[in-house]
């Protein structure tokens, strides 16, 4: 057969002299000594870098967490004082100074770590051109495929670099409405009244009404009879407003004292007077309903009777009316009227007697 005539193959190798042993040995000394001052020379430019990129991001990240801490301190600070309650909220800034380090870390850590990486590649010899085409070409589809993801981000970002709204303010988001019990990157929540809350895109919030920033303006419309005396009312009103304005805790909520703007429509059978007082935020709805009652329970002490309160009682001490007595008069006193007549039965005639 054909295949028993192949001889078979050796699997020992063939012996090397100890001139070609010599020789390759030779050669490869020859192109470690060549080439060992680039290996040197490329192993510590890449410890170097390794090492200026870790000690740089550990001091840029302690920075970082330091002015952190510096702003929640100076927030406690703040807080404790006696504006503390008006101007500061802790949790808000304690959640928005975290917010903000932690996308300051994030950026800084990638930017330092992505150079040395670049610096690491480029000390190898290794051509960055196609790498960082194939880089820019991958982060556009990662744009593209997760544009709703990138927008939201990018908008908390701003959203929180701008303060447009913290923890505890009240906002209308548009899509929802509510306090904010939390901001973060990507998702703001919200507590409704009803006690419900809201997940809502940072990318679908296209614009916001803060409800808690600067001042807030408590109006109320206080409405009374025509016939009551205008400057007694005035006076009475007055005198709520600011017995209100020095008592706890209203001292602090009200920032100004209660205007009387005057009236704010005249009808037949009522007056309207509207009041405005200039409010500590989010608190013109305790401020209103506060007084209200006070204004109610004045005007009750002044014999001021509100519209819509029950009519005011007869006096015992007067005189009888002389036609409380008096049956009205009736159609069918008179004979002659056409009411009498009607009701008058018809007399039968003569033929129909029996």
């Amino acid at each position: 057969m054909l295949w028993s005539a192949v001889p078979a193959a050796d699997p020992t190798p063939a012996p090397v002299s100890l001139d070609e042993a010599a020789k390759q040995a030779g050669e490869a000394a020859g192109w470690v000594e060549q080439n060992w001052s680039t290996w040197l020379s490329t192993g510590l430019r890449i410890l170097l870098i390794l090492a200026v990129a870790v000690v740089l991001r550990h001091l840029v990240r302690r920075a970082l967490t330091k002015l952190i801490e510096r702003m929640n301190r100076s927030a406690q600070a703040v807080e404790g004082s006696a504006l503390g309650g008006l101007l500061v909220n802790a949790e808000r800034r304690r959640q928005r100074s975290e917010a903000i380090g932690s996308v300051l870390r994030s950026v800084a850590s990638f930017l330092i770590m992505g150079t040395a990486g670049l610096m690491i590649l480029g000390a190898f010899n290794v051509n960055l051109a196609p790498l960082l085409a194939s880089a820019g070409v991958a982060g556009v589809a990662i744009g593209f495929g997760a544009r709703n993801l990138v927008t939201d981000f990018l908008s908390g970002v701003f959203m929180i670099l701008e303060d447009q709204y913290g923890v505890g303010d009240s906002v209308d988001a548009g899509v929802a409405s509510g306090e904010v019990i939390e901001v973060g990157l990507r998702v703001t929540k919200l507590r409704g009244d009803n006690g419900e809350i809201w997940y809502v895109r940072n990318g679908e919030i296209k614009r916001i009404g803060n409800l808690s920033q600067g001042w807030s303006t408590a109006t109320v419309d206080v409405t009374v009879r025509p016939t009551e005396d205008l400057d007694h009312v005035r006076s009475v009103i007055g005198e709520a407003g600011d017995a209100m304005a020095k008592e706890e805790p209203w001292n602090e909520r009200l920032w100004g004292p209660v205007e009387i703007l005057g009236l704010n429509e005249v009808l037949l059978d009522s007056m309207t007077i509207r009041l405005s007082a200039k409010t500590m935020p989010g608190k013109s709805l305790s401020v209103e309903r506060e007084l209200r009652w006070r204004i109610k329970r004045a005007f009750d002490e002044a014999g001021i009777r509100i519209v819509g309160g029950l009519p005011a009682a007869p006096s015992e001490d007067g005189p009888a009316d002389p036609t409380a007595g008096m049956a009205p008069p009736s159609a069918f006193a008179s004979a002659t009227s056409p009411q009498s007549v009607a009701a008058t039965p018809l007399t039968p005639p003569p033929n129909l007697t029996k």
